[in-house]
Formats: structure tokens, sequence, C-alpha cells
């Protein structure tokens, strides 16, 4: 009956976290046994509203397209570091809430691979960079003459004055990547 093929169908909607349509189910259905024809599939998942999710559309975080000052990339690819606090490395992400998007800003020490700072912000201004850093400053106290080293894509957050500044306060050498490589 429909109802037992909507429960097999619900099945494996729910293992797969909605990311099968129709086709794909329809062809679950007979791997698992289930002789069914697709437009019977098609047409029940339809009428109950059981659809595949969308794939999630890649969110650019970098605006590198300014007038800013970009700083040496001094780190040149070299992520193995033989001590703490010798290079931090940071970045920009997008989260997907039920509530909407978030950005998240992390700063990880290369040597640990810890993320040692972050900020978590619904806009994407210099404030959220900012944050993470003097998180991970606080939280890690490192020397301030011994050479630290921030290393980031040229993003205007990362390039701007403000952050510039707070890199400088914290005795912070600034590095970025070359122009369209993370």
């Amino acid at each position: 009956s429909d109802d037992a093929l909507l429960v097999h169908i619900k099945v494996i909607h729910a293992e797969t976290r909605g990311g099968y349509g129709w086709p794909r189910t329809w062809k679950e259905l007979l791997a698992r046994g289930i002789r069914v024809g697709k437009e019977r599939v098609r047409k029940l998942m339809q009428l109950h509203g059981i659809r595949a999710k969308g794939k999630r559309r890649l969110k650019v975080t970098t605006d590198s397209k300014h007038d800013l000052p970009i700083a040496p990339n001094l780190l040149d690819r070299q992520f193995d570091v033989a001590e703490p606090d010798k290079v931090w490395v940071g970045d920009i992400t997008y989260i997907a809430t039920d509530e909407g998007w978030l950005l998240l800003a992390v700063v990880i020490d290369l040597f640990s691979r810890q993320v040692v700072g972050w900020s978590l912000r619904q806009d994407m201004t210099r404030d959220i960079v900012i944050d993470a850093v003097r998180m991970a400053w606080f939280k890690r106290h490192p020397r301030k003459h011994a050479g630290l080293i921030f290393h980031s894509d040229r993003g205007s957050q990362y390039a701007s004055e403000d952050f510039r500044d707070v890199l400088a306060q914290c005795g912070i050498t600034a590095s970025m990547s070359r122009k369209g490589n993370c």
C-alpha cells in the first residue's frame, strides 16, 4: 500500500538526512528489495512534500578587492612550526543555523593546531577578527618580542587599519597569502 511504501521512503529520507530526491530514493528502495515503479515514488514524495535538500552554496568570505595595505607572505606555505606561539593563522567561515547565517573567525596556533581564539557574529566587520586575536592574546600571553607571526588571507578585515593596530600593540607581525591562495 502507499502508506507502507511511504514509511520506507521516510526511513530512507531520514537515514540520508534529506540527501536523496526521488530517483535515488527509488534506487535505494529497489536495492532493499522493494519492487516499486519510479513514478509511484516520485508522486508519493511530491504529494507528501518529501524532497532532497539543495546543495549549500559556497559563501565567499574574502574581500580582497580593496586599497588597504597587504602584508608580505612571511609564512610561504611552511605550515610545520617547531614551538607554540610562533605562528598563528586566522580565517573566517560561515555557519548555517536555523536562525540564519553566523560568521566564525578563528585563530589557530600552527604548532598545536589548536584554536586559541575565536569570535562569532552576525556581521563580517573587522571587529570579528580583532576579537578573535584579542582572545588568543589574552588566553596565551605570548612574549611581545618573540617574533609571533599572524598569517591570513588578504581580506579587508585583516588588512584594516584597526586590525593592524591591534597586531602592532601585541607585537605580532602580519603575513598574508598571495592572491587567490588562502
